[in-house]
């Protein structure tokens, strides 16, 4: 590895043009900036400079060197640069939380953009163990989930709730939804389906969905993009489970019928990070607008 004092010496010589002066710019003797020289040209290898009399002229490696002292100049700004500057509104964040949730921020996200051209927001649409996964290995910076960890790597903050609505065709708003209605409407399925079923059964307040057997309803269908579970449902082709996000975002939403609740049902809603890791700047401007979204929750 080139001694940099002696590159940077080099440097100050080939812009300087003197000896004498380039001692006296870099506090040093003139037999001192000779030294550096001849202990760089010998560890290059190579002459650097031509001497005649009291000047000098480069030789092509002289070239090649001071191109790459400039280089490394250069690097070193911007390295000092980076570590001074941190913009709140310039930069990429890696952010994950479910399909529903990415449906109901990214139309946010782009409105941000749109504001600071300069802030790039990556959005992963992720179930909850793959977020804690990737934010533990630093795949992504930010989540959202909606549990807790039970690692103490992460370090969570309770940002919002958000509602869990069973759904079916609009035909039925004035039919009374029971566990025989649902056996005879089939389950549109999905990979979060028997999460959200049980969930909502639970915690709904109706006794008679509580006890029905998940596991026994008929599928009439299944499908893993979340922008079309809702589809089927609003052909009449079945119903299903999913946060009121998803339905608030569905273009045929007047075709779809929320089943009122005798008792709303809520999911928590955590912003995960990994415990004591200091972000950028431009994270607090994207957190700040994911609590705002989420704020009428709570």
């Amino acid at each position: 590895m080139i001694n940099p004092l002696w590159l940077n010496t080099f440097k100050t010589l080939v812009e300087v043009g003197h000896f004498t002066q380039t001692a006296e710019k870099l506090y040093m003797t003139q037999p001192g900036v000779s030294q550096h020289i001849k202990k760089l040209e010998q560890a290059c290898n190579c002459s650097l400079l031509s001497r005649e009399n009291k000047t000098f002229e480069l030789t092509e490696q002289g070239r090649i060197i001071y191109r790459y002292a400039l280089k490394l100049n250069k690097e070193q700004e911007e390295l000092f640069e980076s570590l001074r500057f941190d913009n709140p509104f310039a930069g990429q964040c890696n952010l994950s939380c479910s399909g529903t949730l990415a449906l109901q921020l990214y139309p946010d996200f782009l409105e941000l953009q749109a504001e600071h051209p300069e802030l790039s927001i990556h959005v992963e649409a992720s179930p909850n163990q793959r977020i804690f996964n990737d934010v533990l290995q630093g795949t992504i910076d930010v989540g959202i989930v909606t549990q807790l960890p039970n690692d103490r790597v992460y370090q969570t903050e309770m940002i919002g709730k958000e509602a869990l609505c069973l759904i079916t065709h609009k035909s039925l708003e004035n039919i009374e939804i029971t566990p025989e209605k649902l056996h005879e409407l089939g389950l549109i399925a999905h990979p979060d389906s028997t999460h959200y079923l049980s969930l909502y059964f639970d915690l709904c307040g109706d006794d008679a969905l509580k006890k029905l057997n998940i596991n026994e309803l008929p599928k009439t269908g299944y499908i893993n993009q979340l922008h079309q579970i809702l589809l089927p449902v609003s052909k009449g082709l079945g119903f299903t489970v999913l946060p009121e996000g998803a339905v608030d975002n569905f273009p045929n939403k007047d075709q779809l019928h929320v089943v009122p609740p005798k008792v709303k049902v809520e999911e928590a809603l955590y912003l995960v990070q990994k415990r004591n890791r200091t972000l950028p700047r431009r994270y607090d401007t994207v957190i700040d607008l994911i609590k705002q979204t989420f704020a009428n929750s709570l």
